[in-house]
């Protein structure tokens, strides 16, 4: 008897992910690294959650668009995304801004990413394009998007949030009917369109469309020609199709990935230092609202070879203990106490302090006697002996950047300066 299940549309679709965005609102997190390269979560990247996205859907061929300070997401790339194989028809082209189409020109914007690259992506011949932003924090499973935007005989599908009407003025807003066409895409408007059927909620762009592959490029070749555009999708080619052409909403409620343990869907823009320092910590609670130990849905990234992480020492006042945290392998906590805190891999904390709500990443070491609280350290950060830290907010804002939140972001530089 013959198998009458329709073939997955993930086989025969390409994952663009456009990860040239400078995420300038997270400050100096993203000084030497693009947005989608920032940490996340103890082990992963921000862009590990697109990408994860894109194999879990079933999607074999992904393009990873580059432009600003790539250096440290094309390693990450190279080194945690490199086991897809030619012989089963998949691939992973990174594609930084190597001025294919002008010597002068580099990415002018998110449609121009795609357009210098349509002889590679036209070369594999998929039917579908599935174009995502490489900074935001979700799970999602691509395959029922593109059976909507198939079913709908859509020329784009928008992938869509729904947020109350008075937090959708920084977003891109569609404005549907009944059915989820798209009858108007508003940027940021004051006054956001209601929903037809929760007329309190708006439909928010997440910047992730699909495609077929043969009209996208037709878009892509006629916006290059327009003197007036900003090569933009959210600004030019959506717009233009959603004129011109049938656009429909897709709801992200509909294709979210939850595990037993997530009653919400959840989707994070990790895009300033609170939103960045809010997320990671929230991890660390008991049923967090992001599950990242669902088995169902792996996150894939960069897999270091790493001893496990150690605590030491068990003495009054000087006891390695960590309570609602998360320790990444080969850290060692040396007779310090940690509360509420998340700590990425080869971390070292020593004797007599103590860290509560803190995001660590990479390679820190913490003095003897040093006392963080709500602190985000980048890579590398030295913590000398004896430094306070998150209790005196006038004397924390001339030595570090304190956020709207409170949140303390410390680099090495700034603590070279307390030095000088």
């Amino acid at each position: 008897m013959m198998d009458k299940r329709p073939q997955p549309l993930a086989r025969d679709a390409m994952a663009y992910v456009l990860a040239g965005g400078r995420g300038s609102r997270l400050a100096e997190l993203t000084d030497v690294r693009a947005k989608p390269a920032v940490y996340f979560g103890g082990k992963t990247r921000i862009i590990d959650f697109a990408l994860s996205n894109a194999l879990n859907s079933g999607i074999r061929r992904i393009g990873v668009a580059t432009q600003y300070k790539a250096h440290s997401l094309i390693r990450h790339l190279q080194r945690g995304w490199n086991f897809f194989r030619t012989e089963r028809n998949e691939s992973f082209d990174i594609l930084p801004a190597s001025q294919r189409v002008s010597e002068t020109q580099w990415y002018e914007g998110t449609a121009d990413a795609v357009f210098q690259n349509i002889d590679i992506i036209e070369d594999y011949g998929v039917e579908y394009m599935v174009i995502l932003a490489g900074d935001h924090i979700y799970k999602m499973d691509y395959e029922l998007m593109l059976r909507q935007h198939v079913n709908a005989n859509a020329d784009v599908t928008i992938g869509c949030l729904e947020v109350p009407r008075a937090e959708a003025t920084g977003f891109g807003v569609m404005h549907v009917d009944a059915n989820d066409r798209v009858l108007q895409f508003v940027e940021k408007p004051a006054d956001p369109p209601g929903m037809p059927d929760k007329p309190e909620m708006a439909l928010a762009s997440m910047g992730i469309y699909v495609f077929r592959t043969s009209f996208l490029m037709d878009q892509l070749r006629r916006d290059a020609h327009d003197p007036q555009s900003s090569r933009d999708f959210g600004k030019d080619i959506i717009p233009y199709v959603v004129k011109h052409g049938k656009a429909v909403a897709h709801r992200f409620t509909t294709s979210c990935v939850r595990s037993s343990l997530e009653t919400e869907a959840y989707w994070r823009d990790v895009g300033t230092i609170d939103a960045y320092w809010a997320a990671n910590i929230d991890l660390t609670d008991v049923t967090p609202e992001l599950d990242i130990y669902d088995r169902d849905w792996p996150v894939w990234s960069y897999a270091e070879v790493k001893p496990p992480a150690k605590f030491v020492h068990d003495e009054d006042g000087r006891r390695g203990t960590a309570v609602s945290s998360l320790i990444a392998g080969d850290c060692i906590i040396s007779g310090a106490a940690l509360k509420r805190s998340l700590l990425f891999t080869g971390v070292r904390v020593n004797s007599f302090s103590s860290l509560e709500d803190a995001v660590v990443l990479p390679g820190c070491v913490i003095g003897r006697n040093a006392t963080l609280q709500k602190v985000v350290l980048d890579r590398g950060v030295r913590i000398p002996e004896g430094l306070s830290v998150g209790f005196d907010d006038e004397l924390d804002k001339k030595r570090f950047r304190v956020s709207e939140g409170g949140v303390r972001l410390i680099t090495q530089a700034m603590i070279d300066r307390l030095g000088n």
